[in-house]
């Protein structure tokens, strides 16, 4: 981990012991696996940005940047946005954490 110091003035100093990076914690294949999987499951359940968005308290803005691949959500805001789609259509909920990790437990050895 990287130690860093911020200052935004002379006044105001910011530290920290570490950066964090989410970046890091994903390869390029899996950024963006969230939008794909929320981009397939409202549109084939029908729900819309401004649904979801609502039901989380979040602006449109936060969902379409999901939905188009622009950010990711964290884990905490995908488990939001889980329980957020179990209140639209419980089908749509399990479908949406199927397409995000429907994948990873794929590729698990049998062992």
């Amino acid at each position: 981990m990287t130690n860093a110091s911020y200052s935004t003035s002379l006044k105001n100093v910011i530290s920290c012991d570490y950066i964090y990076d989410p970046m890091l914690l994903w390869d390029d294949g899996d950024m963006g696996r969230a939008g794909k999987a929320l981009r397939e499951v409202l549109t084939q359940y029908g729900i819309s940005q401004n649904s979801l968005a609502v039901k989380m308290g979040l602006q449109r803005s936060a969902i379409y940047k999901w939905f188009h691949e622009e950010r990711d959500p964290t884990a905490e805001t995908v488990a939001d946005i889980v329980e957020a789609l179990k209140g639209l259509n419980g089908e749509a909920a399990e479908a949406f954490v199927d397409f995000y990790l429907g994948n990873v437990l794929k590729k698990q050895d049998p062992d």
